[in-house]
């Protein structure tokens, strides 16, 4: 049976070899070059040896400044890099995104390509987490002061002069978020001297492909803390709890949006007294019932979330650990917490926010760096402009990587994992047992110590001790039980972090990494197998995966073929391979296109985030606000300089345009969010949800600069400056008295989105099963 032309060719985009790739040949040509220098570089003092590395940086020279900081490296580390370290070195210098395997030493390689960058004005690397910032920074300290650049680190915990003095670096680690929010928090700032940036020169991204594609579209979020709605999300939390499934809601589109039935609402109407639900007046009430009932039945403890010192966090499903700081956004949050009972840290006023994707793009040349890149190679070029390195390890691979194994159910993968865990332990052979989410890893941990299997569960609850445990995770014997590897940033080296029983290690066949269930995206169980066999040490993956694994239930065919399965729930079938292979292409492909319209959204508020930014520099930095009241309020104006001269005149109209602009831009970020929020319904009336949007949100944001402008005319009206100890506070001008960040896990157009891209998943179910 053919498909249609435009199913045909999205089957084709999943089946094609993705990515732009740049020739190697140009960049090892100049390794070449560099190597040739090697021992006349060899021969020199150490001061010699600096100040020609000093003088190469300076002078952009890329093959002289490669060799010495080759010699430099070994001489400050006691590592001498590789050719394949120095060709990614020079690709990250030139703008790429290198593709380098883990355990290939990406921590030099950056560190040797933003002393190169640093030549032209600060450069950041961000990092995943606090803890690579600070660890990067100060093991990479000796290579930089060698070659002539200061080094400096931030983490959650820097003060405003901590992260002013690591900005003013030449180099600076920090992780993608505190970056972030130190970006949001300057462009809120009333005098230059509160600021802690400096303007956004060069940035190498660690983890490239989960920062810039996975977290692409998660908006960062500087607010105004509050509290409200607490006793209404409780109230509707304690009714939810005593609806029953099937009855009073149903499920629909692959377990992703949850409906009250007739039956459901009338419960509920009884129970609030005999209100009707679905009435106008009513839609507040509505809409913390359809929260609360996500919450209950949509989001999972210990899945989803976990529950730490009386507060919600939640966990990353690519890393598997908590998220630092993140929330889900409209009251979802606080649904949740009302769901576990707990105090509500409340949504507060958002006053400015922007995604990863966007923040990233502030940055005048960006690359980056990973062990994927190649699969998401299109969409770093489409939203980025970016090319991929894909960099040859060092030594050969030479790990045994296995079919999937694939079970009926859940519970007899789960048996055949306990059992080749025990067989493989039994040797001696170290092993990551890597699962989807930590309710599982706890289940399977505590399977394996009833076994007699001693192992070290680590997930979102340990996630402090995290670098410890890996580092030791290739020791004889070894068992580690984790969620997802993404981001670990430490590499596991056969015999123990010090490699003393390397040989016995490798003699057992090196590390076996062993994962439950496929996750959407190949490329975080690419990096899971990458925890083995890295420098050519001997290692095994092998993953087990049952028809009742979530990424089969949502994205696998509707109708499974018939397969026999073995006396312990295997099915050996070629048709049971393709299906989760089928499953996991499709899932790839509806995250994309989740990523790109949820990007269609939020390019439309960046260009007004940027429109707003580049007025509030001109208000912050020059007389703007002085001669945009003198127009308005001449008469005022000139009564009011003659009395106090100019300079405190403006300095007034400063503070108070600044505040009219940020209390401006608040509101229209509160009006976006509530025109998100119902766009949906546009849907119902055969109208694209996303033009509606942007139909609504272009003359709300014309309109927004002139009614600043206005207020502040009537506020600059009223202004008395008699009293020496003026505040913009004296005329009511009061900002938060409190900020907080936090991250938001962003899906635009709701309910809407999710149908359509469940019918897309049907579509290509079809598809698969046509061709």
């Amino acid at each position: 049976m053919a498909l249609p032309a435009w199913l045909e060719s999205c089957r084709q985009w999943v089946l094609r070899p993705p990515g732009t790739t740049v020739q190697l040949r140009p960049l090892q040509e100049k390794v070449q070059r560099a190597a040739e220098r090697r021992r006349e570089l060899e021969q020199l003092g150490d001061a010699a040896l600096n100040a020609r590395a000093r003088r190469s940086r300076a002078d952009r020279d890329e093959v002289e400044f490669a060799a010495a900081a080759r010699e430099c490296a070994r001489r400050a580390l006691g590592l001498r890099p590789y050719d394949e370290q120095l060709t990614g070195a020079l690709a990250l210098a030139q703008g790429r995104v290198v593709q380098m395997a883990t355990g290939e030493g990406k921590t030099v390689t950056a560190a040797i390509a933003a002393a190169a960058l640093s030549a032209d004005g600060p450069v950041h690397v961000l990092t995943v987490n606090d803890y690579l910032a600070g660890r990067d920074a100060q093991w990479m300290r000796p290579l930089y002061e060698r070659l002539g650049v200061s080094v400096g680190w931030i983490t959650e915990l820097s003060t405003r002069q901590e992260r002013r003095e690591a900005y003013a670096c030449d180099v600076t680690y920090v992780s993608v978020n505190e970056a972030g929010f130190d970006f949001l928090r300057d462009g809120l700032c009333t005098d230059l001297a509160h600021r802690v940036q400096q303007p956004l020169g060069a940035v190498i991204v660690d983890e490239a492909d989960s920062i810039l594609v996975d977290e692409a579209r998660i908006p960062l979020v500087l607010a105004g803390a509050t509290l409200t709605g607490q006793n209404l999300a409780q109230r509707m939390a304690e009714l939810v709890r005593q609806l029953r499934h099937d009855e009073h809601y149903v499920l629909a589109d692959e377990n992703r949006v949850v409906h009250l039935t007739p039956e459901g609402a009338a419960l509920l109407e009884r129970a609030l007294g005999g209100i009707h639900l679905y009435a106008a007046e009513n839609l507040d009430v509505l809409t913390a019932v359809n929260l609360a009932l996500h919450a209950e039945a949509l989001l999972t403890r210990d899945v989803d979330y976990i529950v730490r010192d009386g507060r919600v966090e939640l966990v990353d499903s690519f890393r598997g650990r908590v998220a630092q700081r993140r929330r889900w956004p409209d009251g979802l949050h606080a649904a949740v917490e009302a769901k576990e009972s707990l105090t509500s840290t409340g949504g507060g006023t958002i006053l400015a926010t922007i995604t990863l994707q966007a923040f990233v793009n502030q940055y005048s040349r960006v690359a980056g760096m990973t062990g994927t890149a190649l699969p998401v190679g299109d969409q770093l070029l489409e939203f980025y402009g970016l090319e991929v390195v894909v960099l040859p390890p060092h030594r050969p691979r030479i790990r045994v990587d296995e079919p999937d194994r694939v079970y009926a159910t859940s519970e007899q993968r789960d048996t055949a994992v306990l059992a080749q865990v025990a067989t493989t332990h039994a040797t001696g052979q170290p092993v990551l047992l890597a699962t989807p989410s930590i309710a599982e890893s706890e289940a399977l941990g505590a399977r394996l110590r009833d076994a007699g299997i001693d192992c070290t569960v680590l997930n979102a609850k340990n996630d402090a001790m995290e670098a410890a445990i890996i580092a030791e995770a290739g020791t004889l014997g070894a068992v580690i039980v984790s969620t997802q590897m993404t981001g670990r940033g430490v590499d596991i080296r056969l015999g123990g972090s010090d490699q003393h029983d390397h040989a016995r290690v490798a003699a057992t066949g090196g590390l076996y990494v062993i994962g439950v269930g496929r996750h959407d995206s190949s490329r975080v169980d690419d990096q899971l197998r990458g925890r083995s066999g890295r420098h050519g040490d001997p290692g095994r993956s092998v993953f087990f995966v049952s028809m009742q694994d979530d990424l089969i239930t949502t994205f696998g065919p509707e109708k499974l073929p018939r397969l026999e399965p073995a006396s312990d729930g295997r099915l050996d079938e070629p048709a049971a391979l393709r299906a989760v292979a089928d499953a996991q292409r499709i899932a790839e492909q509806v995250n994309l296109e989740i990523h790109r319209n949820t990007w269609r959204y939020h390019y439309l508020l960046e260009q007004h985030r940027a429109t707003v930014a580049a007025l509030r520099e001109e208000l912050l930095t020059g007389d703007r606000a002085d001669r945009m009241m003198a127009q308005h309020r001449p008469a005022d104006h000139a009564r009011l300089v003659r009395a106090h001269g100019r300079d405190r005149v403006a300095s007034a109209a400063q503070a108070i345009v600044l505040y009219h602009l940020d209390m401006a831009w608040a509101d229209h970020l509160r009006d976006m969010g509530d025109l998100r929020e119902s766009i949906h319904l546009h849907a119902f009336a055969n109208l694209d949800p996303l033009d509606e949007f942007h139909r609504a949100a272009i003359p709300a944001f014309r309109q927004l600069i002139p009614d600043v402008e206005l207020r502040s005319a009537e506020t600059f009206a009223g202004l008395d400056l008699s009293d020496p100890d003026w505040t913009p506070a004296d005329l009511g001008l009061e900002r938060p008295s409190a900020t907080w960040t936090y991250i938001v896990n962003d899906s635009p157009f709701g309910v809407d989105l999710e149908r359509f891209f469940a019918g897309v998943i049907g579509l290509l179910r079809a598809g698969w099963q046509a061709a």
